[in-house]
C-alpha cells in the first residue's frame, strides 16, 4: 500500500470553485515540514500558501504554476520522511545543469540562460531563483550582448489581476464617475503627531500616522452627506448607518482593500493599529477573503509611493473613493502674506448617479476644513 500524501487544494469560500497555482516553493525530492508552505495558490480575491500535510519530501507534482485546479483537486503528493541532517560543510558547487529548482529553471529559460551557467547558492549547490537574477543582474546572455535584448515573455494573469482589470473596467463602463480635487494644508496635523507621538507611542505602542486622521475625517463626512456611503442596488439606493472603510494596501501579490468595519466606532490607536496590521499580512498574503469582502467606501495613499496627484477610480458598488497624495511644502497665501506649507491633493473619485457634485465638492471640503483644524474632529463641530 502506498504511503503517499495528497497535496489537495483546502476550501477558500463558498464562492470560490477555481484557483491558480502561483509558484511551488519546493520543488520534486525537496523535504518539507509540516505545515511548512509547499505552493502558492491565488483566487480572484486573495492569495494563500498550501501548508504540508506531514512532514515528508515531495514525491510528484499533478498542477505546475500558471494552471488552475478546483477545490478539492490533487496538486501533487509527498512521503513521509525525516528532516535531511546537516551536511558538513563543503567547497562551493561547480555550475551545473542538474538540480536546478522549478523557479529558478523556468526563469533560465525564459532568459534563454543555457544549463550550467549560472552557480547555485542553495543546498546541495542546488540552483536558486535568486542565483538566476544575480546573474542576470552582472551579465546577460549571449544575444543581449552582440545586439541588445529583445526577448519577451508571456505568462497567464492571475486571479486577482484579471479580477481587478474586469472591475475596474466595468467601474468605467457602468457607473458616471467624476472626480473633484481640493488641496488640504497638513501643518495643523502635523504640529499635533510631533506633540503627541511620544506619549502616543508609550501608551499605544504603535506610531501616530496620517491614515487615523482621514479615516476620522472620513467617517465625519459620510455622516454629513450619506449619499456618498451609498451603493445601486437595481432600481433602488441601499444607505447604510455604518461605515466599513476600505484600506487600499500594497501587497506581496498586487493591490488589496482590506475593510475597516464599523470605522465610526474605532479609536485613532484602533485604527492606526489595524491598519499595520493589515500592510504586515499583506506582504505576507496572509489577508483573507472575509477582510476584503463588503466595504462602503475606500480610502488609497498614492503618496506613499511619490504621487503627486491622481485620479483614483471607484470601487464597484461603491459610490466613492478618495484618494490622498504626497505631502509636499509649498508656497501659499496665509492672512496676505505668503508662506511655505506642507500641502496634500486630495481627490474624490464619485458615481454621479448617486453623488450629486455640490454633495462631492462638500464632502471633500468638510475633510479639507477636519483635517486644517483636527480638534473638531474630537469636538465633533
Amino acid at each position: 500500500m502506498s504511503n503517499e500524501v495528497e497535496i489537495k487544494v483546502p476550501s477558500v469560500g463558498e464562492s470560490i470553485t477555481e484557483v491558480f497555482i502561483g509558484e511551488w516553493y519546493n520543488g520534486v525530492g525537496a523535504f518539507v515540514a509540516l505545515d511548512g508552505n509547499v505552493v502558492g495558490l491565488e483566487t480572484d480575491k486573495a492569495t494563500f500558501d498550501v501548508p504540508a500535510p506531514i512532514s515528508g519530501t515531495i514525491t510528484k507534482v499533478l498542477k505546475e504554476a500558471g494552471e488552475t485546479a478546483e477545490i478539492g483537486e490533487v496538486l501533487g503528493y509527498m512521503t513521509p520522511s525525516e528532516a535531511p541532517a546537516a551536511a558538513a560543510p563543503a567547497a562551493p558547487a561547480a555550475p551545473s545543469a542538474g538540480h536546478v529548482m522549478p523557479a529558478a529553471g523556468r526563469m533560465m529559460e525564459q532568459e534563454r540562460l543555457a544549463p550550467g551557467s549560472v552557480s547555485g547558492t542553495g543546498p546541495g549547490g542546488r540552483v536558486l531563483k535568486e542565483d538566476v537574477a544575480r546573474h542576470l543582474k552582472g551579465g546577460s546572455s549571449v544575444t543581449a550582448e552582440m545586439s541588445g535584448s529583445r526577448e519577451t515573455k508571456s505568462v497567464p494573469m492571475s486571479p486577482i489581476r484579471q479580477t481587478i482589470a474586469s472591475r475596474l473596467v466595468s467601474a468605467q463602463q457602468t457607473a458616471a464617475l467624476l472626480t473633484t480635487f481640493n488641496e488640504i494644508d497638513m501643518h495643523a496635523v502635523k504640529q499635533l503627531r510631533a506633540t503627541y507621538q511620544d506619549q502616543f507611542v508609550k501608551k499605544n505602542g504603535l506610531k501616530l500616522g496620517f491614515m487615523s486622521f482621514f479615516v476620522r475625517a472620513i467617517v465625519d463626512a459620510l455622516e454629513e452627506f450619506p449619499a456618498i456611503n451609498a451603493q445601486i442596488d437595481g432600481n433602488k439606493l441601499i444607505y447604510h448607518n455604518y461605515c466599513d472603510i476600505g484600506i487600499a494596501i500594497g501587497g506581496g501579490k498586487g493591490l488589496v482593500v482590506p475593510v475597516l468595519r464599523n470605522a465610526e466606532n474605532l479609536s485613532f490607536a484602533e485604527i492606526e493599529g489595524a491598519i499595520r496590521d493589515f500592510g504586515a499580512r499583506a506582504q505576507k498574503n496572509q489577508i483573507t477573503l472575509g477582510e476584503l469582502e463588503g466595504g462602503t467606501f475606500t480610502v488609497t495613499n498614492g503618496g506613499v509611493y511619490g504621487s503627486l496627484l491622481s485620479t483614483p477610480i471607484v470601487n464597484p458598488p461603491q459610490s466613492g473613493v478618495l484618494g490622498m497624495h504626497g505631502i509636499v511644502d509649498r508656497p501659499v497665501a496665509i492672512n496676505g502674506e505668503v508662506v511655505i506649507r506642507p500641502m496634500m491633493y486630495v481627490a474624490l473619485t464619485y458615481d454621479h448617479r448617486v453623488v450629486d457634485g455640490k454633495e462631492a465638492v462638500s464632502f471633500l471640503k468638510r475633510i479639507k476644513d477636519v483635517i486644517e483644524d483636527p480638534a473638531r474632529l474630537i469636538l465633533e463641530v
